[in-house]
């Protein structure tokens, strides 16, 4: 009878800490022990979105985030389907009063050539044209989830090197990231490489670290800092509440899960070292039930989920 008794005011205990957010459970089933956000959070806040029509919830504008993001085709400004698209995103980020951050990556289209990169001298071409039609668009990265094998430099840092300098060179007064990485196990070859490759320390740098998010994890965020000198911004980062894209790669998924995730985003990863300035929340609302990545904080069924209560609390505070 104590035994039961002992047992069910333990459970008692971990249902009221999980509840205030004060214990996660990790991916080993261990507890994880967060403390509360003190003080004003100095990291910024964004929202990363591939859709124009999120600029039109006033759910987002009331959040009040300074920065918007999404990843483009290089090529895009050559397809009036991309083109409309691009226009209507960047006009709804001015709307919202946003700074846009613009990452390009592999073309769209679907020739059997998708996933081979441009040369370095198309590549800059097409940047001249991004420059001329959007003037005012002064923060970009060089290539989206450039480690990543998927799309074609995963293997050729000194080509995306190449990228970064073009961009760098006819951009005066722009913030460049030298890339968007993924944090797999070549993270840290890659930016090596890259950076003998570039011949310059790049000052920004981007991370897309759902592993560490999702597993209450800082490893590899914090080699990502250790291998580079610039600020490193979180440019995709969010709590998984569904995953149907076929990966290996073991996560934790659920609506209560992405929660916790995401508080553990803003108790840890944002205060691991200064040079984290940026942090672009992935992503707003999902567009079907059966999205192949799912980390929104707003259900296709418009309903938000409770990472935006999250969300809400932490900008309240920093305020």
């Amino acid at each position: 009878m104590q035994a039961r008794r002992h047992t069910a005011r333990v459970l008692a205990c971990a249902v009221a800490l999980l509840c205030l957010g004060l214990a996660l459970p990790a991916a080993s089933g261990a507890a994880i022990k967060l403390t509360p956000v003190k003080g004003k959070l100095k990291t910024k806040i964004g929202i990363a979105d591939q859709k124009a029509e999120v600029f039109n919830d006033q759910r987002l504008r009331d959040l009040g985030f300074d920065y918007s993001r999404r990843s483009v085709a290089w090529d895009a400004l050559r397809f009036a389907d991309q083109r409309a698209d691009l226009d209507a995103w960047i006009a709804g980020s001015r709307l919202m009063g946003t700074d846009p951050l613009i990452t390009l990556a592999r073309s769209r289209k679907t020739n059997g050539r998708s996933y081979r990169p441009p040369t370095a001298a198309r590549y800059l071409r097409e940047f001249r044209r991004f420059r001329k039609r959007y003037p005012d668009v002064t923060t970009w990265s060089a290539w989206n989830e450039a480690n990543h094998c998927g799309v074609g430099t995963c293997k050729k840092p000194e080509l995306v090197a190449r990228y970064y300098n073009a961009i760098r060179r006819n951009c005066p007064g722009c913030k460049v990231l030298a890339a968007d990485l993924l944090d797999q196990p070549n993270m840290v070859k890659w930016a090596l490489e890259f950076q003998r490759a570039a011949r310059w320390q790049p000052k920004y740098w981007g991370l897309h670290d759902y592993i560490d998010a999702n597993r209450f994890q800082t490893t590899r965020t914090a080699a990502l800092l250790k291998a580079v000198r610039g600020e490193v911004w979180l440019t995709e980062i969010g709590g998984l509440v569904a995953r149907r894209n076929g990966s290996k790669i073991k996560l934790r998924q659920g609506k209560a899960h992405a929660a916790r995730a995401t508080r553990f985003i803003f108790d840890r990863l944002a205060r691991l070292d200064r040079r984290v300035t940026r942090i672009y929340l992935y992503h707003w609302r999902s567009s079907t039930p059966r999205d192949s990545w799912d980390s929104a904080l707003i259900g296709a069924d418009d309903r938000p989920r409770p990472a935006l209560a999250v969300v809400k609390r932490l900008l309240e505070r920093a305020r």
